[in-house]
């Protein structure tokens, strides 16, 4: 630690120069790339390059409307990148308004106030209730000091610093009680302590450059996007080139005729389409997360909690209330009474006939007590230590007034809690004349100690330590915290000088209170939810193991046998032993922030797809390091959200559920389209490859090849996206996380819907040909089938194994909108001048309409055939599943 005097600080000379060696109290700012260097960075993608390409490719064949609507696609994309990369930015600037301000401190001898960015290693600074820790701190007095560091550690207690205390170098950070960290504040009493670390040097400074760095992990969607890339770009030029390779072979085909072909064909197969409804897809599940309480920060994530096989949740605040509640109040004698609710919420208490025992506990625990509780807003407020506050909330549960009971005991003395006590007091003289009464509560073992009897159903009896021993081990053990209260009554303090510490001996031990912070009422079922839909969870926290494994058992996360991993066991791990310890537990307590990273890394090894949850800088790290990073938006901090990708603004752990059911719908619709998309490409790609080896002409002019791509997918794939849930996606099991997203069955369906359009309307292509009709008009004829195919395909696209006759058809106004929407601009194009010349299309009769629908309605039949054997799977391997 810095040398300095504890007693006059540093001086001033001392004081700059170590300013200048040490640099100012601040997290460094990040120098960012300019607008434009981040705008382009955007363009760094191999499906980026493919439609840059199909951009430049349109424009030299002259197709502007193709070329403007790619360009557009590419600068939408580019501009949603280029915001979302300001989020580490945020994240930084967070943690840097944490440790910004003034500060107390003694230098030259002298008390003074100075900018947090002035203080250095070395300053002795003062530190009193309400204040915010400038800096890491080791502590040369302190004074009934407490400090709340959930922010950093998680642990949902204050924690009661002593300057006396020599935890191990190796303490977690919860347990170094010496220490008050920056950004920590100061909830009671007064301290001093000369500084340790500043800026980068402090707990939060480390944790700002991993939430400030680039992130090291993708959204699983990203992923998956750019294994599909490679895949259209290869098999798309690899089609092509096959193709002009056969032309080349069976000859007849002009070479400048081949170019345009290749050019269009590329151009028509190129899913340019697929960024614009991807960006429509996830925006719409942005809206549709947002009324289940679920805020997108940045728009990949909207499908990540749909990817995510594995949840390492926090506990304080995520899946507990963030409030110590009384659970249980014990009394001598064995009579334990239970307590319903959770934190300030109303509840009820079941007395079983012991009213007025308990109206005595509440009444010490209510006049032992610095706290302050109200009906304020249509809420309850409260101020001060969340101990004392649980025993306003007990007594409001008994029916009793807070106000009324401290009004008619007025206060003489007030002993104060610190830790070397272990228990606070007060001595107070109520309006009847029988004397003073001192009320105490603390620690079971201190209050033991200054007890010689017990009040019980029989009246004041001597005490009995064992069995009262034996109830507070029995507490301990199921991880409640425990607090016991005494008194004495009929005393005489000294009228001018009242001490209380005078009388702080044979005391009557009134009995127990077991409190703990409860699962959210909502929290079993969702979590039972997400391991029902095959989603594992983890619950990670700085607090006390045993309190972790009753909060676990509470929430079946874990049997009564299955390990905690602490903090500690990570720490004194070895390394090729370390993987081994993680992945075999789930309940995790006493973890410090980069442990809390190790353990989603480990997780993340295995294949995993992570989403971490929390509400405090101890959880950013592990955020920015997961696959998917969701912040509490009531209790979490501006770090927390700055790094995190979704927000639940409830604070609901089923809110997490809603929103992996929507992730999975989004990646549902993005199937979908794909599906859509790569069928449709494909059925061009067969029709022409079945024309040349048959010897015909080309089936489609190079133009008509680029209307094919507009009208056929233009509309319909961004309507697709729109597309609501079809249910059962809880039910089912997370997809593989290195499924690809063309994976078998959408290879599938793309040979057999895409085979099928491509060999039907090859067959008409021949037919024509074969009754010597001339090439133009069978090039319009087979446009026209291919348009039809089109809307059919999209249509029946809505569902992968659902008939089309079961879906509700105006669920998707906008794909029934856009479908006719479609054909009706190609047959507007057959009578508009000048651009049914340009597209060599020409009037259908009426003959021809019901030859072209009748084809048209082969694929709904193959579509609908195809399906109907999908469902046959899937039912044969219910039962196979219910046989095992």
């Amino acid at each position: 630690m810095p040398q300095t005097s504890e007693s006059t600080g540093l001086t001033s000379e001392e004081a700059a120069r170590r300013l200048a060696e040490a640099g100012p109290n601040r997290l460094p700012e990040p120098k960012l790339p300019g607008p434009a260097m981040i705008f382009l960075r955007q363009f760094r993608n191999p499906f980026i390059y493919i439609l840059i390409v199909a951009a430049i490719v349109s424009l030299i064949i002259g197709q502007i409307p193709s070329t403007v609507f790619i360009v557009a696609v590419l600068l939408l994309n580019a501009v949603i990148g280029a915001i979302q990369e300001y989020s580490a930015q945020k994240s930084a600037s967070a943690l840097r308004k944490m440790v910004r301000g003034a500060t107390h401190v003694i230098r030259d001898g002298v008390a003074q106030t100075i900018d947090v960015e002035a203080l250095v290693p070395g300053d002795l600074v003062l530190l009193s209730s309400g204040d915010k820790a400038p800096a890491d701190i080791r502590l040369t007095l302190s004074q009934n000091l407490a400090v709340d560091e959930s922010m950093l550690t998680g642990e949902s207690l204050v924690v009661t610093k002593n300057a006396d205390a020599r935890p191990a170098e190796d303490a977690p950070l919860a347990e170094r009680f010496n220490q008050a960290f920056a950004g920590s504040i100061i909830t009671r009493g007064r301290g001093r302590g000369v500084v340790a670390a500043t800026g980068l040097g402090t707990q939060i400074g480390k944790i700002s450059k991993v939430v400030g760095a680039e992130r090291l992990s993708e959204p699983p969607l990203m992923i998956r996007i750019r294994r599909f890339t490679y895949q259209v770009a290869g098999g798309i030029l690899g089609a092509i080139a096959l193709l002009v390779g056969l032309m080349l072979v069976m000859g007849g085909y002009d070479g400048q005729e081949m170019a345009l072909m290749s050019i269009g064909l590329a151009v028509s197969t190129i899913p340019e389409g697929l960024p614009a409804a991807l960006t429509v897809a996830l925006a719409i599940g942005m809206a549709r997360m947002a009324h289940r309480n679920v805020i997108i920060r940045k728009l990949v994530a909207v499908e990540a909690l749909g990817s995510c096989t594995f949840i390492c949740s926090d506990k304080t605040g995520t899946l507990t209330v963030n409030e110590l509640t009384i659970r249980k109040v014990v009394l001598p004698g064995g009579q334990v009474c239970e307590a319903t609710g959770s934190g300030v919420a109303p509840g009820t208490v079941e007395a079983y006939g012991q009213e007025e025992r308990l109206k005595d506990i509440c009444v010490t625990g209510v006049l032992a007590n610095e706290s302050y509780l109200d009906y304020s807003g249509g809420e309850w407020v409260s101020d001060g230590d969340i101990v004392d506050v649980a025993f306003l909330v007990l007594a409001k549960k008994l029916g009793l007034s807070v106000s009324q009971i401290r009004e008619r005991e007025r206060q003489l003395d007030l002993i104060p809690y610190e830790s070397e006590r272990a228990f606070s007091g007060s001595l107070t003289r109520g309006g009847d004349g029988d004397g003073a009464i001192l009320h105490v509560k603390g620690s079971p073992e201190k209050m033991l100690a200054l007890s010689t009897h017990m009040l019980t159903r029989e009246g004041r009896l001597p005490i009995d330590r064992t069995a009262i021993e034996t109830q507070f081990e029995a507490l301990a053990s199921e991880g409640f915290r425990v607090i016991a209260l005494a008194r004495r009554e009929a005393l005489e303090p000294d009228a001018e000088d009242p001490e209380a510490l005078d009388h702080l001996e044979a005391l009557t031990f009134l009995g127990m209170v077991a409190m703990i912070d409860p699962i959210r009422p909502d929290a079993k079922e969702a979590v039972q939810r997400c391991r029902s839909g095959g989603v594992q969870v983890a619950m990670v926290t700085g607090d006390h193991p045993a309190t972790a494994r009753a909060i676990a058992r509470d929430l079946g996360l874990i049997d009564p046998e299955d390990p905690v991993v602490t903090g500690a066991d990570i720490r004194h791990a070895a390394p090729e032993a370390l993987p081994d310890l993680i992945r075999g537990a789930r309940v995790f307590a006493r973890i410090e922030p980069m442990q809390k990273q190790t353990i989603v890394e480990t997780f993340m090894a295995d294949g995993h797809f992570v989403a971490v949850t929390g509400d405090g800088v101890n959880d950013a790290p592990a955020m920015r390091r997961a696959n998917a990073g969701v912040a509490m938006g009531k209790r979490g901090t501006d770090v927390a959200k700055e790094a995190a990708d979704l927000i639940i603004t409830d604070d609901k752990f089923s809110s997490i559920v809603a929103g992996i059911e929507q992730g999975r719908i989004v990646y549902n619709n993005i199937r979908k389209v794909i599906a859509l998309l790569i069928a449709t490409g494909a059925s061009a790609l067969i029709l022409f490859f079945l024309s040349v080896l048959a010897g015909l002409p080309m089936p489609l002019t190079a133009v008509q090849l680029l209307w094919l791509n507009l009208v056929a997918n233009g509309l319909q794939d961004v309507a697709l996206a729109f597309e609501p849930k079809e249910g059962g996606e809880l039910d089912r099991p997370p997809r593989r996380p290195n499924e690809p997203i063309f994976e078998r069955r959408i290879l599938e369906h793309v040979l057999i819907a895409g085979g099928a359009m491509g060999v039907l309307a090859f067959l008409v292509f021949w037919g024509l040909n074969a009754q010597d009709a001339p090439v133009e008009e069978a090039r319009n004829l087979t446009l026209m089938l291919m348009v039809l195919f089109g809307n059919i395909h999209a249509l029946s696209s809505r569902s992968e194994t659902r008939s089309l006759f079961q879906i509700r058809f105006f669920a998707n106004p906008f794909l029934v909108l856009a479908v006719p929407g479609a054909q009706l601009v190609h047959i507007g194009a057959m009578y508009t001048p000048g651009l049914g010349d340009v597209l060599a299309l020409n009037p259908i009769g009426l003959l021809e309409w019901l030859g072209l629908a009748a084809v048209a309605l082969l694929l709904l039949a193959v579509e609908e055939a195809h399906k109907a054997h999908l469902r046959h799977k899937v039912a044969q391997a219910a039962e196979r599943a219910a046989r095992a």
